[in-house]
């Protein structure tokens, strides 16, 4: 299921399949699709990377000596 276009000038959801505003005219902005994608694909790099750190974090620290 790819998002609905939304109009950047009346916030109106357009078909998918159109390139300008049913209820302005104006053009759509055409990344749509891939900024859902593409925020995704920055989310899972950020849990990797919070993963490694945690990772490191754990052998770096010192220990509690009791």
């Amino acid at each position: 299921m790819s998002a609905q276009p939304t109009c950047l000038y009346c916030q109106r959801a357009n078909p998918v399949d159109t390139t300008e505003c049913r209820q302005c005219g104006m053009p759509l902005p055409a990344e749509v699709a891939l900024a859902s994608e593409r925020r995704l694909r920055r989310f899972s790099w950020f849990c990797v990377g919070l993963t490694i750190f945690c990772i490191v974090m754990f052998f770096w620290l010192p220990r509690s000596i009791v």
